[in-house]
């Protein structure tokens, strides 16, 4: 419970409430200003409660708030499950009603603010069945069934948007700069256009290249489903050998069985089965019971101390110790027929003992069985599920073992092959370096002919050019290339745009509807503040009126001046007195004078008795109730003190005749 109140207070103490409460203000606060906060915590979820429950009736009061709870789906504490309890609660302005409904909502503000918005909508109108007979009627609910649906998938896109993370200051960015890297791009190919129109036959040498790429692509296509076919297949392949091997096993087994062995198998299952169920069982089944009766009894019993424990260790230590007593004398009335039928009542226990464990081996060997098919079981959906294939069994894995030493011998063969030609590599790479030596001296040679000729260079000049062509004939290739990946892009990157720009087709509509929402609201407040500040300035300048009003009024020995404010002179009962009189000598000089002032008390006077007698009424028919229950007190003990004075004077008149008759007999005797 103080866990309760210190996260109430904190709530209360923050933004929007600011009530600066503490543990202590807020636990001593009376029941009207109790149901106060709840209204106002209330109005904070749905302003249409923010109202001032002094002004309305406290059965409209509890209505309201109970009609909001049931909207916000509020569930009292098991111990305020009764609905009628829970209203007196909120009527009284009880403790232990309010507190845990402060909790309640102080917790999911956010969340409840959010039902009562989409309450508006989505509650239905009830609408009784005779009336919907009209067809109008009738049409015009449907549409406003529709509405509520069509509200519906509104507001579910529109959270699909919110939690998204779509931001469309991002999205513009990335538009501004995909259509900036598209004109590069378009530059940049028209660029590579002008310098390819030089190159001859560049259409057709683009045209091959194109082909070429639509070629490798296929290739990679079908290669790709060549794979899957390849895979298929061998799924097919090891499905039937486990169908042909799960075959063989159950014709195995057809062959091997006859009707005298499987009876046989039969009759030791149920054998087994009735000794578990007429004999282990039962005996568990009773064991358990007498575990949960004793149990039971201890949960029952009282809490024990010390001296209990050592009680029952005492009672213990009797029982012991009168069982060692009967043992004792059992031994000495030792008899041999008796030791004969105790071997074999020993035997017999032994036998019934080893039977016992034996038939719990078996159960949880069952047990074990049942949970080793149940893990097989799910293994094998984990591995059907994940890669479509089933587990592997023991035939399976000794198949799988063959073809492992089959690849095995040849892997060996291709190591030895590998082997031979790293060898016919030495003997290659030896030739090429006596192929370049040889080279090398040819080369010498065709410079020193071409010295002497005089075209000193010319080889190399022609190696140089046929370098340059090839060089030029791959940055031809390049280049188409490059074309090629340039004009995809392009596509692409129109076609993301054209993406982007649908996708965000319907978010600036919204937004704009929604920016039309904001003006409005915006000339709303505008207008409320103009509104709330000439109401707060009226208020103001009424406050300071009264205030100078008072000062007015005042004795010409009260202090007056910038410090001198309604309710700041502290004035004793003569002075008030005074006061008083004074005023009322002015009133009436002021009420009897030809020319009366504008404003005095007299006129005055109605509006302040009627505040007074309408705040006397509520204090009245706030504790009518009560009063009138004391009233009834107080009658039925004056009816019981009149009962007991007419009694007393009933008995003391007794008494006097009495009295007399006594003394008129002793005047008798006298004569």
């Amino acid at each position: 419970m103080s866990e309760q109140l210190k996260f109430i207070v904190e709530q209360l103490n923050r933004e929007p409430f600011k009530k600066n409460f503490n543990l202590i203000t807020f636990d001593s606060l009376e029941p009207m200003q109790l149901l106060q906060i709840l209204n106002d915590v209330l109005a904070e979820i749905d302003p249409k409660q923010a109202i001032d429950i002094r002004e309305e009736m406290p059965e409209q009061t509890v209505k309201r708030i109970c009609a909001l709870l049931g909207m916000l789906k509020y569930k009292p504490p098991g111990n305020l499950s009764d609905v009628s309890s829970f209203r007196q609660g909120l009527v009284t302005g009880s403790k232990p009603v309010i507190h845990p409904i402060l909790h309640w909502l102080l917790q999911r503000v956010p969340e409840l603010k959010k039902r009562t918005y989409l309450a508006r909508f989505l509650v239905k109108l009830e609408v009784p069945a005779d009336f919907l007979q009209d067809d109008i009627i009738n049409d015009t609910y449907h549409q406003y069934e529709e509405l509520v649906e069509g509200f519906k998938t509104y507001h579910k896109e529109c959270e699909q948007l919110r939690t998204s993370g779509f931001s469309t200051a991002e999205i513009r960015r990335d538009i501004s700069a995909m259509e900036e890297e598209k004109d590069q791009l378009i530059k940049r190919v028209e660029r590579l256009k002008k310098r390819v129109e030089s190159v001859s036959n560049h259409q057709r040498m683009l045209e091959q290249a194109r082909q070429l790429r639509v070629e490798k692509e296929r290739e990679e296509a079908l290669t790709q489903q060549k794979q899957e076919q390849k895979n298929q297949l061998f799924q097919a392949e090891q499905r039937l050998l486990r169908s042909e091997q799960q075959l063989k096993d159950l014709r195995q087994a057809a062959a091997d069985a006859n009707p005298e062995s499987l009876m046989k198998r039969l009759e030791e299952e149920i054998k087994i089965n009735s000794y578990m169920v007429s004999e282990k069982l039962p005996k568990e089944l009773e064991g358990m019971r007498r575990t949960v009766q004793f149990l039971q009894k201890v949960a029952s019993e009282p809490a024990m101390g010390q001296a209990d424990l050592q009680e029952l260790e005492d009672k213990i230590k009797e029982a012991d110790s009168q069982i060692n007593q009967l043992i004792e004398k059992r031994m000495m009335r030792y008899d041999p027929m008796d030791d004969k039928l105790s071997l074999y009542r020993q035997q017999a226990s032994i036998i019934a003992r080893r039977k016992e464990s034996k038939a719990e081996e078996l159960q949880e060997a069952r047990e074990e069985l049942a949970a080793a098919e149940r893990e097989l079981r799910q293994r094998t959906n984990q591995t059907q599920g994940s890669d479509g294939e089933e587990v592997i069994r023991g035939d399976e894995m000794k198949r799988l073992v063959a073809k492992l030493r089959s690849k095995g011998t040849v892997y060996k063969k291709k190591r030895q092959e590998i082997a031979e030609l790293k060898a016919d590599y030495g003997v290659v790479q030896r030739t090429e370096e006596i192929l370049k030596q040889r080279h090398d001296a040819v080369q010498q040679k065709l410079q020193a002919v071409e010295a002497e000729k005089g075209i000193s260079g010319y080889s190399d000049t022609q190696e140089e050019l046929e370098r340059v062509s090839a060089i030029k004939s791959e940055l031809d290739e390049k280049k188409g290339r490059t074309l090629d990946d340039m004009s995809e892009m392009v596509k692409k990157l129109n076609s993301m745009i054209v993406e982007k720009k649908s996708a965000l087709a319907p978010i600036i509509k919204e937004l704009r509807s929604l920016r039309q929402q904001s003006q409005e609201l915006g000339q709303e407040y505008e207008e409320k503040k103009a509104q709330y500040e000439s109401c707060a300035a009226g208020l103001e300048s009424n406050r300071s009126k009264l205030e100078q009003h008072f000062v007015s009024h005042l004795p010409p020995q009260a202090p007056t001046g910038t410090n001198c404010k309604l309710g700041s002179v502290p004035l004793c009962p003569r002075q008030i007195l005074e006061m008083q009189i004074q005023r009322a000598a002015e009133e009436m000089k002021a009420y009897v004078s030809p020319d009366p002032p504008a404003s005095c008390l007299r006129d005055e006077w109605p509006f302040l008795f009627q505040q007074k007698l309408r705040e006397e009424q509520k204090t009245v028919r706030e504790s009518h109730s009560a009063n009138m229950e004391q009233v009834k007190m107080w009658r039925d003990l004056e009816q019981l003190m009149e009962c007991k004075r007419q009694c007393f004077i009933r008995a003391k008149n007794r008494e006097s005749i009495g009295q007399i008759i006594q003394e008129g007999g002793e005047d008798r005797l006298v004569l």
